[in-house]
């Protein structure tokens, strides 16, 4: 079991420090909410890949790599994304909301819920899952029940671990942030949010309709 664990965990670790909407929503929120941010962001993230280990380990993470799955998952969360990066960009370039108190005038998404509707709009996080995800868990799983749970334990401890050590970093640097440089960090993300979502609308296409000339 440890053996399992311990794979997984440095599996995970290979993929939750790879820049995405998760870091990207981490950080916006991590400036509003403090540290507690990133925990509550992963967990709404744990409790989503929970339910994917279940319909893999029962089944139905074939599913996940149809075309047509895919694709909607590809234009649905792209469209997410845009909606997202909307309201930090305009957080960003309106003067009066800005502060680090978590009083904004943006109305904000619970961060458990955050961590849900992100980690599903990524279409490439799914087809993990459904792929390179689902073969791990499914060897892990040879060792019984116990074996799938460790695995599923070391993916979830690499994000908690990392997620909380951006969330906290983020929080103690906040007195250091000045009006500006917290417009240019949300600037930033916001841009990053929308340049993702062309991509994923993009692969969305490219899913449903093949290649696009």
């Amino acid at each position: 079991m440890l053996e399992i664990f311990l794979m997984s965990l440095i599996m995970g670790f290979s993929g939750a420090i790879m820049p995405g909407p998760l870091l990207t929503v981490t950080i916006n929120e991590s400036l509003h909410r403090g540290a507690k941010a990133g925990p509550l962001i992963v967990l709404g993230h744990a409790i989503l890949e929970l339910v994917l280990v279940l319909a893999i380990f029962f089944g139905l993470g074939s599913a996940l790599t149809t075309p047509g799955v895919k694709g909607t998952i590809g234009l649905v969360g792209g469209g997410f994304l845009i909606w997202m990066a909307y309201g930090i960009l305009k957080e960003a370039l309106n003067q009066a909301s800005l502060n680090l108190n978590g009083n904004s005038q943006v109305q904000r998404l619970n961060p458990i819920i955050a961590g849900i509707t992100v980690s599903a709009s990524n279409p490439y996080w799914s087809l993990w899952w459904a792929t390179a995800g689902a073969g791990s868990l499914l060897l892990s799983a040879k060792a019984g029940v116990f074996g799938a749970l460790s695995f599923y334990l070391g993916h979830i401890l690499s994000d908690f671990l990392w997620y909380t050590g951006v969330s906290c970093a983020i929080a103690k640097s906040k007195t250091f942030f000045t009006a500006r440089v917290y417009q240019v960090v949300l600037g930033f993300c916001g841009l990053f949010l929308i340049g993702l979502a062309g991509y994923f609308i993009y692969s969305g296409i490219r899913f449903w309709f093949g290649p696009v000339a």
